[in-house]
């Protein structure tokens, strides 16, 4: 009778464990889309900008403490360290790293793209072009590619360019061909297969697509439309969708790839300038907070395009 008596208790029993171990790891999940501040408020200066992840999970940012520098945050880190610092005069805007893990800096300052190799801290330089005036914003296509965005702010306009090695293996770059008058050319990425450039003006706030034919952008569409100056950095998913920083609104929109409005994300600080993937699943987005100098993140339910390519998944 001792025996017929336990048994039910010891079916409950297995069952309730069960369900917790089933429902636990859900309940410490965070929250999709539900932002936080990450680092403390202060570490970076008012130029907090161009934010990019390594394979490893360390997450890269211009300008800790004083402009000229890069700052690193380790994973589950919860303060940044000084990584590198740029030659004396030049200043970071934007970091992107390449599946080989190599590390390029847009210097708007002198009008350089600087590259850092794997395992090293010392940024050399492969591409100046006096004619820019400035390198804002960059980003990578897979065949290694760089294409960066080129705004005038005094005259509210902007180019791309496109950046890539010679026959003689150095970096050559060009101002591509526009079917129209851009403006102050700012976020920019590219859609997942590589064939449509995305960018954002910021005097405008207007979001435009183009099909890209080696040194000609063509097929300009008009995608989306913000109020002026309310837009800054932006990125891709793996599905195609674009993160765009609105700054001065405090919130990450997410637009499909037509421009529809999917949501918009609010944020702990007003002036987001940028954004980038990583975590281990590349479903993290790390956002660079000018107000108050800090990063902030939340979590999303797709990768980053540049995540996917880094880990040669795409």
């Amino acid at each position: 009778m001792r025996r017929l008596a336990s048994l039910p208790t010891l079916r409950i029993s297995r069952w309730v464990l069960i369900a917790m171990l089933t429902v636990a790891p859900a309940l410490a999940a965070p929250k999709l889309f539900e932002s936080s501040q990450l680092t403390p408020s202060g570490e970076y200066t008012f130029g907090i900008e161009g934010p990019a992840v390594d394979r490893d999970g360390n997450l890269y940012v211009v300008n800790l403490g004083r402009a000229g520098t890069i700052g690193r945050l380790a994973p589950e880190a919860t303060a940044s360290e000084t990584f590198t610092e740029l030659p004396e005069g030049s200043i970071g805007n934007a970091i992107r790293i390449d599946a080989t893990g190599t590390m390029f800096i847009a210097d708007y300052k002198k009008h350089n793209i600087f590259a850092i190799a794997p395992g090293t801290t010392e940024p050399r330089l492969v591409f100046h072009a006096d004619e820019m005036s400035q390198p804002n914003d960059i980003t990578l296509a897979r065949n290694g590619t760089i294409y960066a965005s080129d705004p005038s702010w005094k005259s509210r306009s902007g180019r791309i360019w496109r950046i890539a090695k010679g026959p003689d293996g150095t970096m050559q770059g060009v101002a591509m061909t526009s079917p129209r008058a851009m403006g102050t050319t700012n976020g920019i990425d590219l859609s997942p297969d590589g064939r449509t450039l995305y960018v954002g003006e910021s005097n405008s706030g207007e979001i435009w697509s183009y099909a890209m034919q080696n040194d000609a952008l063509a097929q300009p569409r008009l995608i989306a439309k913000f109020e002026p100056n309310t837009i800054d950095g932006l990125r891709t998913d793996a599905n195609g969708r674009l993160f765009v920083a609105r700054i001065l609104k405090g919130t990450i929109a997410v637009l499909a790839p037509d421009g529809r409005m999917v949501r918009d994300i609010a944020l702990k600080a007003k002036e987001p300038t940028n954004l980038a993937f990583g975590g281990s699943d590349g479903k993290t987005v790390y956002v660079t907070q000018r107000q108050g100098g800090f990063i902030e993140s939340f979590r999303t339910d797709v990768e980053g395009r540049e995540h996917c390519l880094q880990m040669r998944k795409c």
